[in-house]
């Protein structure tokens, strides 16, 4: 169902309004450049500082561009489970194909709560992926809990972002080899394919989408060697994406190629002089500037 490289869109800006011209052109790009799927607003798409209404026009636009070529995986986490409820409809009814739907944060939730949060969305009919990120969130799920969740037909996968490769051979013991395991964490993504991986929600195949695909798709046939070729060529720029948070520095890097602004929204500022100065020198090193 969902696998390969699946960029986690950023959210372009003009003058701090949505650019939804831009928006669409970047669907069309990544559909050109191999792109095996698209998440829209999840956390590099901004989804803290978008209204309701912006994330739902965010969500609609991308299905309306992607137009079933590729699938679409719509951000609809929140902490509050009625609020997430909604994301998770409005995204039905547009025609997302699925939903990622993050452990709710701050609040703190016990892993008993977090298998009555995700109980209650799976009810919507929409297959959801857990998006496990617990430096971000402040709470983990574990692999037992993934295993009771992964026993409804609608929890089909997990984002990982904990970082531990050994969570996924763990979560093939506890949620069965058909749960689609995707890294959240583009560093480690060819050692968590090798781990028993089927893709990652990348924040650098924004920029690379490309060379990204190819290293998923080199995973996925069985050629680590080739894939450690590409990866070696993108390792400096998954760094230098993230000196800053991820979405600062992804965004300068498109801006260099002409895809978008770098703008984002507060309380995030735009990259420094010296961070920009890394991610050019890595993207050179990758071959996407001279």
């Amino acid at each position: 169902m969902f696998k390969g490289s699946i960029p986690a869109l950023v959210t372009p800006f003009k003058n701090g309004a949505l650019d939804v011209d831009t928006l669409k052109h970047l669907v069309e790009w990544h559909i050109e450049q191999g792109s095996h799927g698209l998440v829209p607003v999840g956390t590099t798409g901004e989804s803290p500082t978008l209204s309701h209404s912006e994330h739902e026009i965010v969500v609609e636009e991308v299905v309306k561009a992607a137009a079933g070529r590729i699938p679409v995986i719509a951000g609809a986490g929140s902490n509050n489970t009625i609020e997430a409820i909604g994301f998770m409809e409005h995204a039905k009814v547009v025609g997302a194909d699925g939903a990622l739907v993050v452990t709710p944060y701050y609040n703190k939730p016990t892993q008993r709560g977090l298998i009555a949060h995700y109980s209650e969305l799976a009810e919507v009919g929409l297959p959801i992926v857990i998006y496990n990120i617990p430096g971000r969130s402040a709470v983990d799920m574990l692999p037992d809990t993934m295993g009771e969740l992964a026993k409804h037909p609608n929890i089909v996968g997990v984002k990982d972002a904990t970082g531990d490769l050994a969570r996924v051979a763990k979560q093939r013991l506890t949620c069965g080899e058909d749960f689609i395991q995707i890294s959240g964490e583009d560093a480690t993504a060819v050692g968590f394919n090798a781990m028993g991986g089927r893709g990652c929600i990348s924040v650098t195949a924004n920029v690379a989408p490309k060379l990204c695909a190819e290293v998923q798709e080199a995973t996925l046939a069985g050629d680590y060697a080739k894939a450690l070729v590409l990866s070696d060529r993108l390792m400096p720029l998954h760094l230098a994406i993230f000196l800053e948070p991820g979405v600062v520095g992804v965004k300068y890097a498109m801006s260099q190629l002409g895809l978008c602004a770098p703008d984002v929204r507060s309380p995030l500022t735009e990259a420094t002089d010296a961070t920009k100065t890394v991610i050019d020198a890595a993207m050179r090193h990758a071959g996407l500037l001279n």
